[in-house]
């Protein structure tokens, strides 16, 4: 992907300078925009940090937004023989985040970025000041779409995900619930980083890495976070909901409610599990209002 703008085509919707940090040889693919208290917006699966484009246009003006591809991901490099594990992913923000040098963060997570992002956070307690949690979990759970669950199939799933982007396509149709807001130019920029089976390797191995069971790689490690997200209940946490989702039902709302019961909770009745992309107008100045209401202490 060196040297070619796949960007391009769309890029009025996404008019960020790319950055890079060398990982093991790889580059790693992040947006670093704006300025002010930091907002680190971790993305899932399989969107990348286009995603997030309109809450970083919102909020550049008065924040530094910070938005990682994950390897395998958008911008980032694709390799094959990757350990594409929940460990792996959070040991790169790690780095990242040492990379930078950054601090007193807001948390922004959804989807596999709840994991992800809890997983840095537990480690990493010191540097968390507020969490904005989009659809997401990093908790166990035995709820699962029969669709999803089928793509871990160790035969299926290759030919589903790789050979016919049934996973990215699928998503298009499923995660958002407000018409049209995934159409066009929106839709092909979420379709484009994963254009061809190669590139969508890290789709399969995130699918393939839920942690359903004790043997697969991530199973302990969710567990070793959820254990630890009690130490979070104090900071200001704002939980924003589409209550659409086919993945992350209400269900999963109800067990954030459980871990933060001093959470403000915003629910979206018509919003599906894109929830930014749904309902990103009404988000994005009760986020303003939220960050304000809840600054930073000095220094």
């Amino acid at each position: 992907m060196v040297g070619e703008d796949i960007t391009a085509p769309f890029r009025d919707l996404y008019p960020f300078e790319s950055n890079f940090l060398e990982i093991d040889s790889l580059r790693y693919h992040y947006l670093d925009e704006g300025e002010g208290d930091t907002l680190l917006m971790l993305h899932g699966n399989p969107t990348w940090s286009f995603y997030y484009r309109s809450l970083v246009r919102g909020l550049r003006h008065q924040n530094r937004c910070v938005v990682p591809d994950h390897m395998g991901c958008g911008l980032s490099d694709k390799p094959q023989d990757y350990p594409y594990t929940l460990e792996t992913h959070i040991q790169n923000v790690e780095r990242l985040v040492d990379h930078l040098k950054l601090d007193n963060l807001t948390l922004v997570v959804h989807d596999w970025g709840g994991a992800i992002g809890m997983g840095y956070a537990v480690r990493h307690p010191e540097k968390i000041k507020r969490l904005v949690i989009f659809n997401t979990a990093a908790f166990l759970s035995q709820d699962i779409p029969w669709s999803i669950n089928l793509c871990r199939h160790p035969v299926i799933g290759p030919i589903a995900i790789q050979r016919f982007n049934a996973f990215s396509r699928a998503a298009l149709i499923r995660a958002s619930k407000v018409p049209g807001r995934v159409s066009g130019k929106v839709g092909a920029g979420y379709l484009a980083p994963y254009d061809s089976p190669e590139n969508r390797i890290a789709q399969l191995r995130f699918v393939q890495d839920i942690p359903m069971t004790p043997e697969v790689p991530s199973y302990p490690l969710v567990q070793q976070i959820e254990s630890g997200l009690g130490r979070f209940s104090n900071l200001p946490i704002l939980i924003v909901w589409g209550l659409k989702d086919f993945c992350f039902t209400e269900r999963f709302l109800d067990r954030w409610k459980e871990i933060f019961p001093g959470a403000e909770v915003q629910a979206f009745k018509k919003a599906g599990h894109y929830v930014v992309e749904d309902a990103y107008e009404e988000i994005i100045p009760n986020l303003i209002r939220f960050l304000k209401q809840h600054p930073l202490q000095a220094a």
